[in-house]
């Protein structure tokens, strides 16, 4: 029997657990287009600790319109750095020479890159800003201690004590979610025994907005352009190297670090901190339960070697928030099960099957064997010999392939 609610629980119509980048875009897309909808966003973290994120991330040129639809992206237009090319190579570390296999050039509409380094502070903060002008209203730093799920509502109990009821619960508190936990949901998942390693360099010459991305027989190395003579590393090693070099001296690092980025945009240092980051497939069998629903890393972790988490995330913020503005302008229960699914339909298999596709390209480039160094190298000359796939690959990098979301294509919910 559903309790009854009392003056100590507030009543929402959604309430979000996580508040990075996709639980934010989430309230702030479903406040501004239903300025009726009461939406509770839980966050860890407080205001402040936003600032404290030195990672830049490659926003396609899809989530850059959503942005720019959620009234934010002049914030951060001044200070990202378009890409406007990226070119992919395949190696050896101690090769002298490293050869383009792959180039990708041009823009999605004429004066639109296919993306955007930003970095996460700003977006962040600017997203978290924009929900709470919006009416958002935000719990921080709070928790989700736990939730009990009545006919026509959700119990929320959190950290602090408080208790408040909900139409729908949404998690997105990331790859390792208590929430989908407490759900029940179960998840696939792989462990690759390799590490991210993040951190930021500078460099004596421009890079003129190019991207790299070079494949190693440890994992792929990318390159990626920031404002100014600087750019954000994503460099793939097996976990104890990993740890090896970010636990180690600077000066090791940043031999290493010369090693596999080359001499060809001039002297290196140093520029922010370093992290690394175990890389692992993630994917939950189910997207929804029973009023509750997983967005971002909370329903899928693949790994980097296409770039597509972020704005993977971004997709399932575009789809839910569209899904779930349509039920309410038609008065319907946002928490029913056959809303939910029209969600789940729309995204769980483009992720798993972009889950597969980065674990098969990971599988295929993180290794030294002869004969398949050759057949990957042979695709990647067709690819590069064929417009027609890489406009598709550029259609994809961007976030546009297949049926997309009102916000991704830069219109109104």
């Amino acid at each position: 029997m559903s309790k009854k609610q009392t003056a100590t629980e507030e009543l929402y119509d959604v309430t979000i657990g996580g508040g990075g980048y996709v639980g934010l875009s989430l309230a702030l897309a479903l406040k501004q287009s239903e300025p009726s909808m009461k939406i509770a966003l839980v966050d860890l973290r407080p205001r402040s600790a936003i600032e404290n994120d030195p990672r830049s991330s490659a926003i396609a040129a899809g989530a850059v319109r959503m942005l720019d639809q959620l009234g934010i992206w002049y914030k951060l237009e001044d200070e990202s750095q378009p890409i406007t090319e990226m070119i992919v190579t395949d190696s050896k570390l101690h090769d002298s020479v490293r050869p383009i296999f792959l180039t990708f050039a041009g823009d999605v509409d004429d004066g639109e890159p296919f993306a955007h380094m930003v970095q996460n502070n700003h977006m962040v903060g600017a997203l978290h800003d924009a929900a709470t002008d919006a009416g958002v209203h935000i719990f921080a730093p709070d928790s989700v201690k736990d939730f009990a799920v009545e006919p026509a509502h959700v119990n929320i109990t959190l950290g602090s004590g408080k208790s408040i009821q909900s139409r729908l619960i949404v998690a997105a508190d990331g790859v390792r979610s208590k929430l989908r936990d407490l759900a029940g949901i179960q998840c696939n998942r792989w462990a690759y025994n390799q590490s991210g390693i993040v951190t930021t360099v500078a460099h004596e010459r421009p890079h003129n907005g190019r991207a790299e991305e070079h494949f190693l027989p440890s994992g792929p190395f990318a390159i990626l352009p920031l404002k100014g003579n600087r750019s954000s590393i994503v460099w793939t090693e097996k976990t104890a190297e990993a740890n090896r070099l970010v636990n180690g001296d600077e000066f090791t690092f940043e031999i290493e670090l010369e090693r596999r980025f080359g001499h060809h945009l001039g002297e290196l240092k140093l520029d922010g901190p370093r992290q690394a980051f175990p890389l692992n497939l993630v994917l939950a069998r189910s997207f929804v339960s029973n009023r509750f629903a997983l967005a971002g890393d909370a329903a899928h972790g693949i790994h980097p070697i296409a770039g597509q988490g972020l704005n993977f995330g971004f997709k399932d913020v575009a789809a839910l928030s569209e899904v779930l503005v349509d039920a309410h302008r038609l008065g319907l229960d946002i928490g029913a099960a056959h809303i939910l699914e029209r969600y789940q339909s729309w995204r769980r298999f483009d992720t798993w099957q972009m889950g597969m596709t980065t674990d098969v390209l990971n599988r295929l480039f993180s290794n030294n064997i002869d004969p398949v160094r050759a057949v990957r190298d042979l695709g990647l000359g067709l690819v590069e010999r064929m417009p027609f796939l890489k406009k598709h690959f550029i259609g994809e990098a961007a976030g546009l392939a297949g049926p997309s979301p009102k916000l991704l294509l830069g219109n109104p919910l």
